[in-house]
């Protein structure tokens, strides 16, 4: 793996492509992992509970309010990266049983390298496929999944079907919940499709997001919560309304007019989602 450090900033090529960890400048100790040159996490290593970007803390929100503050959850997370949200649960929810599945190896290393996480028997990375993940899980065995996977800022087309869908909800608790953060851009035709096609086996759903990318005006990040029953959505609202740049929620009669006339996917069918447009990832040098 070739790796050099120009200043602090470490770079490294992985199995997916080509990684840099840049110091953030304003909070000591806190580094972005970028992958190809598109974010991928933002991690404190001082305070675990500081979640920069906008998206996932909005995963944190659902986190924090589909079971009781502080109660332990048994947490599956497909994607790593630089294990954000699992240090955020550790820290948040003592004693919660993770695992993380991420499918590069050789970023696994480097995050553990650079930015190890504190050591935890019940937080376990593995390197593997995340749907390889779901299908080797024995039925309802977590309470959480959090579905955040991107192989060159797209999320792979064998995580987008009805039967990926199907393998999520056998794997979850029967009160459980999925978050995932879909990516999509006007006119918003994967993300239409992914709350369709997650609504075929988890039917209680809302979504979370940027009143102008919930309009289709630009590209950005969604967050889908779905469940076999009702999602938090009063409090996922005004926790939504209330965050540095505020969101939205669609649920109920909003969310089916969101999905209106959008197709259910299938692994015959699958795509990788939405691609985003040129230059939307650039970062000052």
């Amino acid at each position: 793996m070739g790796r050099r450090r120009d200043s602090d900033r470490v770079m490294a090529d992985v199995d997916t492509g080509r990684a840099e960890l840049v110091p953030d400048a304003d909070r000591p100790g806190s580094w972005t992992l970028l992958l190809d040159g598109a974010p991928q996490s933002h991690v404190d290593l001082t305070d675990p509970a500081h979640l920069e970007f906008e998206y996932v803390r909005r995963l944190a929100a659902a986190l924090d309010l589909v079971a009781p503050a502080g109660a332990p959850l048994r947490v599956l997370h497909l994607g790593g990266g630089a294990l954000t949200l699992p240090r955020y649960v550790r820290a948040t929810r003592p004693g919660s049983a993770q695992r993380v599945s991420e499918v590069d190896g050789a970023l696994v290393d480097l995050v553990r390298r650079e930015l190890p996480w504190p050591s935890d028997p019940r937080l376990k990375v593995r390197v593997a496929d995340a749907r390889a993940t779901l299908t080797s899980s024995r039925d309802g065995a977590y309470d959480v999944i959090v579905a955040d996977v991107f192989a060159g800022a797209r999320t792979p087309a064998h995580l987008t079907s009805v039967e990926y869908a199907a393998e999520v909800a056998r794997v979850l608790a029967p009160g459980g919940s999925y978050l995932a953060n879909v990516a999509d851009g006007p006119p918003l035709r994967h993300a239409r499709g992914q709350v369709a096609t997650v609504r075929t086996v988890l039917p209680r759903a809302c979504l979370v997001g940027d009143a102008a990318v919930l309009r289709g005006r630009r590209y950005g990040n969604l967050v889908l919560v779905a469940s076999r029953v009702e999602p938090p959505v009063p409090e996922l609202t005004r926790r939504a309304a209330g965050d540095w740049f505020p969101g939205r929620v669609l649920a109920g009669a909003e969310l089916d007019r969101f999905t209106s006339g959008a197709a259910v996917v299938h692994d015959a069918d699958a795509v990788d989602s939405t691609p985003p447009p040129p230059g939307i990832f650039s970062v000052e040098r």
